[in-house]
């Protein structure tokens, strides 16, 4: 009678699973992996990568200088379930295992990125050398990024001074791994590290200074163009930025709600686009920003190689509500101009960001037709899922649905050249601690064990196949 049980529970599993991607299906035009057929052929030379942060997999905290995020961990509730990235997934110690699981899945591009608190600490940039090699040796190009929020503690972006260190930390680097590396990323995510460190206070270094926070992004995008500057004089190499994009939707057609999405646009689209590709500030911006604008736009508009873009979902806004809103995990004061509004009729991952693949194809359409001969050449540097289990059917669907899109975007004349999977080890999520998964592969935290998931052969077999 057990076995019988456990065979009905299972069947009813499954067929609950089976309709939970028929659910995917159909509300967001992503097919079932099995039932879709061959994914469409991209072009010769496109790159295939997956991508991981330093303080998200390193560990070693003992073996570098704190940074804000130390800071921000060791104080009490800043981290849902408590826990911090001082082991985090130990890759410190287990990168040469991390490689052979990137040999194994065939890409060819491996995006990382390096702890300026680490460079700055004794035998430090050893660490990167080793790293580097080994992916050399794997066949894999790597594509290290300068900055992904682990600002050294002590250092502040609210300071003008942090641009030019930043300069120097860039310097350093490829003095020393220039040599091998020919892709460079300056900075991930300017505006998340705006908005949620600094403006919402939800991310380190916890500040809460909302439209006060406008200098952190100045100084940000200063400091990329100082690093652009820093790496031409380092020798030849192709060098881009990641911003995060989302495609904006008004939750109605009233002027209000058309206003709101409008401002949101500008915010967490434009504000980081402009000036890098136009050498312009949104109209009534720059007004807000400190120092010389105009000629520090002039080194902020440094041209560039490729342009960075991570893509999780759409964003439906409207007018603000006169209450506080928790969405996404994060807090939004009553106070805001705007307020993001759930979407409704589509499947959700497990952070409840909602599942909408063709929100890449219109929001690559839209900045090929918003910046024109502007926009360098595209690289996807992040485009990925939150789901448990190991056998992540629906990590694959919401992969599979997005590889689709982005080739429909390709197919519509945008110049796509790479798309890299966020990512490959489930990891220190920032806020969320550990209860968010976004790995191909399976982290046992307790032991480190490595377990691969549906997801990473699927992604293996991918690269099969457009490769023959």
């Amino acid at each position: 009678m057990a076995s019988d049980r456990r065979t009905a529970t299972a069947t009813t599993e499954a067929a609950a699973a089976t309709a939970t991607r028929a659910t995917v299906a159909a509300a967001t035009g992503a097919v079932p992996a099995a039932d879709a057929g061959p994914v469409p052929r991209f072009p010769d030379g496109f790159l295939w990568g997956v991508a991981t942060s330093a303080a998200q997999i390193e560990g070693a905290a003992d073996l570098r200088g704190p940074s804000v995020w130390d800071v921000f961990t060791a104080e009490p509730g800043r981290i849902k379930d408590g826990s911090t990235a001082a082991v985090a997934c130990d890759h410190y110690h287990r990168y040469r295992e991390d490689v052979a699981l990137l040999a194994g899945l065939g890409v060819d591009a491996y995006r990382f990125s390096i702890s300026w608190p680490r460079v700055g600490s004794p035998g430090g940039l050893d660490f990167y050398d080793r790293l580097v090699d080994e992916v050399c040796a794997a066949g894999i190009h790597p594509v290290p990024t300068l900055f992904h929020w682990d600002l050294p503690a002590g250092l502040d972006w609210l300071e003008r001074d942090t641009a030019a260190r930043f300069a120097d930390h860039a310097a350093t680097v490829a003095a020393r791994l220039g040599d091998r590396v020919k892709r460079w990323i300056t900075l991930n995510e300017p505006a998340e590290h705006t908005l949620l460190g600094h403006a919402l206070g939800v991310h380190a270094p916890g500040r809460r200074l909302l439209f006060d926070a406008l200098p952190v992004a100045h100084h940000q995008l200063l400091a990329h163009g100082a690093a652009v500057q820093a790496l031409r004089a380092s020798g030849p190499c192709a060098i881009g930025v990641t911003n995060s994009h989302t495609p904006v939707h008004p939750a109605s057609g009233s002027a209000a709600d058309r206003e709101a999405a409008d401002l949101y646009d500008v915010l967490l689209n434009r504000l980081f686009a402009d000036p890098v590709l136009l050498g312009t500030y949104p109209a009534g911006l720059g007004e807000s920003m400190p120092g010389d604008v105009s000629a520090d736009l002039r080194t902020v508009s440094e041209p560039i190689d490729f342009y960075g873009v991570n893509y999780y979902a759409p964003t439906r806004v409207g007018a603000p509500q006169g209450t506080e809103i928790d969405f996404g995990g994060v807090r939004m004061p009553a106070e805001l101009p705007f307020s993001v509004r759930e979407i409704t009729g589509v499947p959700h991952t497990d952070f409840g960001w909602p599942v909408l693949p063709d929100g890449l194809t219109e929001l690559l359409t839209t900045l090929c037709d918003r910046y024109g001969d502007r926009l360098p050449p595209v690289l996807i540097t992040e485009n990925g899922c939150s789901y448990e289990g190991i056998d992540d059917q629906d990590r694959i669907a919401y992969l599979d649905g997005h590889v689709r899109a982005l080739h429909r975007a390709v197919e519509a004349g945008v110049d796509v050249r790479g798309y890299f999977v966020w990512t490959l080890l489930d990891n220190f999520e920032w806020a969320e601690g550990y209860a968010r998964r976004f790995g191909l592969v399976h982290v046992d935290h307790s032991t480190q064990a490595r377990t691969p998931k549906a997801s990473y052969t699927w992604f293996r077999e991918l690269l099969r196949a457009q490769r023959d």
